[in-house]
């Protein structure tokens, strides 16, 4: 019987694997998938998530091959309205590093045991002194147990813990596209850009190799556009919307694009008993402004001592857990509200408000100083303290 069993082997739960394995924990990971996903959302890593890394040697893997992004510029019509300086807080890492989610998960996975592939859990049932774990797949269906069973297996896995009504769900109106594009020699190849326009804001952030990620809101489909979400029709809108904000020779090197809607979930608790959520399974955020898979890596990487003292000691270290789901609660939270103003800030808006907006934000931004900074990158985290 392994001392723990994590539900799950996307990046939050092989942090958490692995970070177990480095304190003398042993670990099993069940993963549905029979081998890891291609696609990605999540890219930037911020300055608690590297520092909570440090220790574990993950944040030099990371590093290794990350852009450093320093500071970030806010643009609308080709004017530029302010600039974001990350490399001005007073933090051990001051820029967000970005990497294609393949390498942050190669670099946060590194030490921990190979996840079980094709191995579905279809119920977890905790008891006083271990947690049964059924499971489903090729292999047919099994049991396991442990004394701790962490699950993090994303959106799909939240109906082990909770009952369907007992999330609250709250389902935003936008849409956006998203797509990675070969675009070297840049004079901002270093830089994150955030176009404002009154048709919607057009993200762009540096990738490593001269590459960028591209991120745009998307219009509605119109009751007759049956090939709406047809591969084509999507890669056609997010060159328009990338021409329309001067981004014309990235929108020629695209060759793809994919669609996506947002949501804002969170858990009303972390815990029962032996079991515990965290990252996507606990909270879901929208992907903009970038939070999201930090959120659920400073999940993993402050539980983890926690969950070895338990191991070491057998004595459950109550209060210390208590304080870990109340700041991480509060934390996504917060994230939450600020992915919520990102896109109220981002939608397609009159000539008119279209103009305050960018008069507001200009002078938000030249005003505040380090508060902006601070809090995209993660700087209200509990974690960051």
């Amino acid at each position: 019987m392994p001392d723990v069993i994590v539900v799950g082997a996307g990046p939050v739960g092989m942090l958490l694997a692995a970070e177990l394995t480095r304190r003398g924990v042993d670990v099993t990971v069940l993963e549905r998938r029979e081998r890891s996903g291609d696609g990605s959302r999540a890219i930037g890593l911020h300055a608690p998530v590297l520092a909570a890394l440090e220790e574990g040697g993950a944040t030099d893997r990371i590093l290794e091959d990350a852009v450093r992004v320093s500071r970030g510029e806010a643009r609308s019509d080709g004017t530029l309205l302010g600039v974001v300086r990350f490399d001005r807080l007073s933090v051990r890492h001051p820029y967000v590093a970005t990497l294609p989610q393949a390498l942050t998960e190669r670099a946060l996975a590194f030490g921990a045991p190979s996840p079980l592939r094709g191995v579905a859990v279809t119920r977890v049932t905790p008891g006083p002194a271990d947690v049964r774990v059924e499971t489903s797949g090729a292999r047919g269906a099994g049991e396991l147990s442990a004394p701790l069973v962490v699950v993090a297996g994303g959106v799909g896995a939240r109906e082990l813990v909770f009952r369907p009504n007992a999330v609250r769900r709250t389902s935003y109106p936008d849409r956006y596209l998203m797509s990675d594009a070969d675009v070297p020699g840049r004079p901002d190849a270093d830089v994150a850009v955030v176009h404002l326009a009154r048709a919607g804001v057009l993200e762009s952030f540096p990738l490593p190799g001269g590459r960028r990620r591209f991120v745009a809101w998307d219009e509605p489909p119109g009751q007759d556009d049956g090939g709406f979400d047809e591969p084509d029709a999507r890669l056609r809108r997010l060159r328009t919307a990338m021409r329309e904000r001067g981004e014309t020779d990235a929108a020629e090197a695209l060759t793809g694009a994919t669609g996506f809607r947002v949501r804002r979930v969170l858990a009303p608790a972390l815990r029962r008993g032996r079991v515990t959520v965290i990252g996507d399974t606990a909270h879901e955020i929208s992907p903009i402004g970038g939070q999201g898979m930090n959120l659920g890596l400073l999940d993993a990487a402050t539980l983890a001592p926690l969950l070895a003292a338990w191991v070491r000691s057998g004595t459950e270290p109550a209060a210390a857990l208590a304080r870990w789901e109340h700041d991480r609660l509060r934390s996504a939270r917060t994230a939450g509200r600020l992915a919520a103003v990102n896109m109220r800030l981002g939608r397609p808006v009159s000539a008119g408000a279209h103009a305050v907006r960018t008069r507001m934000l200009g002078g938000m931004l030249a005003a505040t100083g380090s508060l902006v900074p601070n809090a995209y990158a993660m700087g209200l985290d509990a974690a960051a303290r």
